[in-house]
């Protein structure tokens, strides 16, 4: 497999005027090509701190963050952050504007992206007349644009209810997968990690290192609602489960 990332020894501190607190603490990971890595950990232990400095966001303190040369990183924030007054398509063009790649291939690109994942018929509405599932949909078209090799995900169903959420991790994992994406994702929700990962990194409370990691023995053409329902998911909840448990 094809080494796309490496996380060497990083830490990460944060400073006020009378004390240091330590985030994160020697965590180390590699991504590999096609990887669909999910990180775990207690509330506040710095999994998006952790996303916030492979996106360049944020600095680390300490240690090395490798990708391989001629790869780019995208970062699909936890709210959706479409802007009311654009249209679908103008939403989804944002990205390729402010990065002034914008174009008729990237045009070309993104209204393919469009029409193949079922967003055409609105392509001329506006956010407010889309769903819930629909507005993350846009959002992850819009990451896609720029074309980045490995995306990073922020809870990216979090807003969602139970239903929704399951039909949109189908949906996430089946554009990223038919789109040859790498992704880092964030997420308080085993079940989720579970069903949409072949990797899940379990943190400890801060001060963050890497506690566990798991590799999941799931068929990459099932889809997370398919992966559910298969025996071995209750064995991979209750391990990280008890991983967690022992944090409380």
């Amino acid at each position: 497999m094809k080494k796309l990332l490496e996380v060497s020894h990083l830490h990460k501190k944060y400073h006020n005027l009378n004390t240091e607190i330590t985030a994160l603490e020697d965590i180390n990971f590699s991504v590999y090509e096609n990887d669909f890595i999910s990180i775990v950990g207690p509330s506040g232990c710095g999994k998006s701190t952790l996303l916030s400095i492979l996106s360049g966001l944020t600095k680390q303190s300490e240690g090395e963050i490798s990708i391989k040369k001629g790869y780019r990183i995208a970062y699909m924030l936890q709210d959706h952050s479409l802007l009311p007054f654009r249209t679908i398509l103008e939403n989804c063009l944002l990205g390729l504007e402010l990065t002034g790649q914008l174009n008729d291939k990237s045009k070309q690109y993104v209204l393919y992206l469009i029409k193949t994942y079922g967003l055409e018929p609105f392509i001329n509405q506006y956010p407010s007349n889309l769903s819930g599932g629909m507005k993350q949909r846009c959002a992850l078209i819009r990451t896609l644009a720029t074309k980045p090799d490995i995306l990073l995900l922020d809870e990216a169903t979090s807003a969602l209810d139970y239903q929704s959420s399951i039909k949109i991790n189908d949906d996430i994992y089946n554009i990223i997968k038919n789109e040859g994406k790498t992704a880092i994702m964030v997420t308080h929700d085993i079940s989720q990690a579970i069903s949409m990962s072949n990797r899940v990194i379990v943190l400890s409370k801060r001060p963050a290192i890497v506690k566990n990691e798991y590799s999941l023995e799931w068929n990459c053409n099932d889809l997370p609602s398919i992966n559910r329902e298969k025996s071995n998911f209750s064995k991979y909840y209750n391990q990280i489960w008890s991983d967690l448990d022992e944090q409380i």
